[in-house]
């Protein structure tokens, strides 16, 4: 008799099917809100930093000065296309949740099977779901022969669950747990078959509540980020202010416009910060990639400086800490027990091989169920090939064992029983005395409070020829135990340890069951005597839960809603909070949280597309790896915004200077351009490839509330642009009072300022080092930036048209000299004052 025959429905006609489907929509989540090419270029377009290029470069037009606008227009043209292709990147993670949401489905309609998408399933439909099927939508089982669902990308539990048969009207039922009539869209049946009424499709149904999450929750901006934009809002607005002031009191005491134009506009150039946020977005893109050797997937590079202030941990468990595998660990017969982890099947004792035999015989040859594929992976090769299944008997409510029945090829009409379940469904057909059943209770929860799931194992021999109606009818043998359990992965208990030993607090939240928690945790170091349920959650208020997540170490049972309340919790609480996970179920949270991380080789596309970090090689150990790196960065990133504001003092000075005195115009909008374009880039290379500091993972994380421009680094970087103006503008003043040509003088002042910009890069190395040691670090980067300068000069000074654009004149070996003895000046003097007053700086 057909399955759909016995749930005793015919279905949905063809018609009231697409009547619904036209009601109630598609079997899929709605597309989220995506930014077009054309705003994301007016966008960009509004920056300061633009206007001021195109607007100096359109002067220059009106003038008719056109080499000087073609070059102003060119790096107008590249800031906007660097800009735009950092901004196309875009999220996908509710096309991700689509695609996992719509299989194809094999439904019941007019009283015949037909297979559809699973985007035209709707509510009512009858859906038939059988082994190895993923479930296209929430329903209710109306038969059910043995079914079993894996549910981890939804409850992070490790191990499937079995289903019941229910009425159609059964109360509504949440994911997890077992003996529910309730199968849900997106998981996977992992045994048996059965007959389904669709009750929720859509954003109706469990998954599409976690995508309805998903598209209300905002991504955090970073804190570095939020910083420098409130930074360079109020150094523009001071910049622009004394430009527009400088502008008007050239024009109108000296009469000369045009003049007063260029200037005002090369002194914004000077005082407008736009290489903050530009630094800031060279040190996460290569940051990115330099992560993405050792395999660490980075979709937003700004995370990877917050998880270096990350002051909490939150990982799941299964194929987080473990390796979401289940595996036989333990077997007990006959009173001994023996570890299997790492043998060699071949090697298994003489006394267990009886137990690994019936075991296997008790499984399907195929086995799909994880704790089957175990039980297989213990013998090199399945026993008795030659015998043939004759009947199956599978779980039931009142007796959780099932058995197969073999027919032996050299015995004719008798059979082997080979039985498998709960210990105490095996010792009820074993029949135990009182003595040997508290002897396999004490083995079982021995195994159990050790975190390990536990079958009993039994054998029985059957004559024939009717086979009984249910298992208790057989005269069965304990052979003994089998404990399960999902490995811890070998890098995470010493990964757990220096997070610790950082100041980083990991807490584990995971939907699994308490003990096995519990045991996990002691196992990777994060031992705590109770863990907090998800029903004990639920009954707390927020204020409640915050105390909680200030103390507890472990939460057990949770579910998604609930591990986005403690990500919030701990945000509230001030806490830098990275969250792993790799399921369905965590891409709330992943996403909530200020930095998301997500396994990449197990993990669902759903858990990728919500994080911030993928690890590709499902490594939990990468997780230290990327936080040094991030601490490394942040340290690098205070020497680059440390150089930035020294190197804008003498800038917007010797934009200034001219101004005020009424001589010659040294820096022209275009020469502020070659600056701000070429060195600044370069110099944010040289920072970010520096090595990192021996104390890099032996401090605590920093306060994010902390400012990027602390009050000593930023005196620091004033004294540091003080000092450079004041030698440059020596030079300046001097060659005016010798009475140098005018191209002479700018050429000598620009070629002093690039040579000071080499010294500023080498006594911003290091907050801590030596001189010495600030000249001899490793970084190739620094070496290829001082040889381009130095390219670079010469063609400005010796390539006559190069020379004739930017209004240059060429310098004798004596004025090349001075230039050379400026950049050395600005690395000694500050250098000796930095060792004076590092500990300060580094703050």
């Amino acid at each position: 008799m057909a399955i759909e025959e016995r749930s005793g429905a015919r279905g949905l006609s063809a018609r009231e099917a697409a009547a619904r489907l036209r009601a109630e929509g598609a079997n899929e989540l709605p597309r989220g809100h995506e930014r077009s090419l054309a705003a994301i270029a007016a966008e960009v377009a509004r920056e300061p930093m633009f206007a001021l290029l195109l607007g100096a470069g359109l002067l220059y037009l009106v003038i008719g000065d056109l080499g000087d606008a073609l070059v102003l227009l060119a790096f107008a043209t590249i800031s906007i296309v660097i800009a735009i292709v950092q901004e196309t990147r875009s999220e996908r993670v509710l096309s991700s949740l689509r695609d996992l949401t719509s299989p194809r489905a094999l439904v019941i309609r007019d009283g015949a099977r037909q297979r559809i998408p699973g985007r035209d399933v709707v509510r009512g439909d009858l859906v038939v779901v059988g082994e190895g099927d993923r479930v296209p939508a929430d329903a209710v089982l109306l038969t059910a022969q043995d079914v079993a669902a894996d549910e981890s990308l939804l409850t992070g539990e490790s191990l499937p669950v079995r289903k019941l048969a229910g009425a159609a009207s059964a109360p509504a039922a949440r994911p997890g747990g077992d003996d529910l009539p309730v199968v849900f869209s997106g998981t996977m049946v992992v045994r048996g078959q059965g007959v389904a009424e669709v009750i929720a499709t859509g954003a109706g149904s469990e998954i599409g509540k976690i995508g309805r999450a998903l598209g209300t929750i905002e991504t955090e901006p970073p804190v570095l980020r939020r910083q420098t934009d409130r930074l360079v809002r109020l150094l523009a607005t001071v910049g622009l202010g004394l430009c527009t002031v400088v502008v008007l009191l050239h024009g109108l005491v000296r009469g000369d416009w045009l003049a007063g134009l260029l200037g005002g506009i090369a002194l914004g150039m000077s005082l407008l910060p736009e290489e903050f946020p530009l630094v800031l977005t060279v040190f996460m893109v290569m940051g990115a990639w330099r992560i993405s050797q050792a395999r660490v997937l980075t979709r937003r590079a700004a995370a990877i400086e917050t998880l270096g202030a990350a002051t909490v941990l939150c990982t799941d468990k299964t194929g987080t800490l473990t390796q979401n595998r289940m595996t036989a660990a333990e077997l007990s017969a006959a009173g001994r027990t023996f570890r299997v982890a790492g043998a060699n099947p071949a090697g298994l004792p003489e006394e267990f091989r009886l137990l690994v035999e019936y075991a296997i015989l008790a499984s399907p040859r195929e086995a799909v169920d994880p704790m089957e594929r175990a039980i297989h992976a213990l013998a090199d090769a399945v026993p008795h090939p030659d015998w043939t299944l004759a009947h199956a008997y599978g779980l039931r409510p009142e007796l959780l064992a099932m058995a197969q029945l073999w027919r032996r090829a050299e015995a004719g009409a008798s059979y082997v029983v080979a039985a498998k379940g709960a210990p105490e469904a095996i010792a009820a057909l074993s029949r135990l005395d009182g003595e040997s059943l508290a002897r396999m209770r004490e083995a079982a929860d021995d195994m159990a409070s050790r975190g390990m799931r536990v079958l009993g194992v039994a054998r029985a021999a059957f004559a024939g020829p009717e086979f009984p109606a249910n298992l208790r009818a057989f005269d069965c043998e304990l052979l003994g135990l089998v404990g399960f359990a999902d490995p811890l992965r070998p890098s995470a208990a010493a990964a757990v340890s220096e997070c610790r030993a950082a100041g980083i607090r990991v807490l584990m939240v995971t939907g699994d069951y308490p003990t096995t928690a519990r045991a996990i945790a002691a196992e990777a170091g994060l031992a705590a005597e109770t863990a907090v349920t998800g029903e004990e959650i639920a009954a707390l208020g927020d204020a409640g839960l915050a105390d909680k997540v200030r103390a507890a170490t472990i939460f057990a049972r949770i579910m998604p809603e609930q591990k986005l309340r403690i990500v919030e919790a701990l945000k509230k609480s001030g806490e830098i909070v990275a969250m792993t996970g790799d399921g369905v179920n965590d891409a709330p949270s992943l996403r909530a949280a200020h930095i998301g991380i997500a396994m990449g080789g197990r993990g669902t596309d759903v858990a990728r597309e919500a994080a911030a970090i993928v690890l590709l090689d499902d490594d939990f150990g990468s997780i230290v790896r990327t936080i040094r790196l991030g601490r490394r960065i942040y340290d690098n990133l205070k020497k680059a915004m440390g150089y930035i504001l020294a190197v804008h003092v003498p800038i917007a000075g010797l934009a200034l200077l001219p101004l005020v005195s009424g001589l010659p115009l040294i820096l022209l909008p275009v020469h502020i351009a070659i600056i701000e374009m070429v060195i600044d880039p370069v110099c944010s290379i040289v920072f970010e490839a520096e090595p990192e500091e021996s104390d890099v993972m032996a401090r605590r994380p920093r306060d994010a509330k902390n400012p990027l421009l602390s009050p000593a680094l930023a005196g620091w970087g004033l004294f540091q642009g003080a000092f450079v103006l004041a030698v440059v503008a020596a030079i300046y003043l001097a060659a005016v009072a010798r009475g140098a040509g005018e191209d002479e003088v700018r050429a000598l002042t620009f070629l002093s300022l690039l040579a000071a910009n080499i010294g500023l890069i080498f006594s911003n190395r290091s907050f801590g080092a030596s001189l010495g040691a600030a000249l001899s670090r490793p970084n190739a980067a620094l070496w290829w930036a001082v040889g381009a300068t130095a390219v670079a000069a010469a063609v400005m000074l010796w390539w006559r048209p190069a020379g004739a654009l930017l209004h240059f004149a060429p310098l004798d070996a004596r004025e090349l000299a001075v230039c050379g003895g400026a950049g050395l000046l600005t690395l000694l003097v500050p250098s000796l004052v930095k060792l004076l007053c590092r500990r300060r700086l580094a703050a």
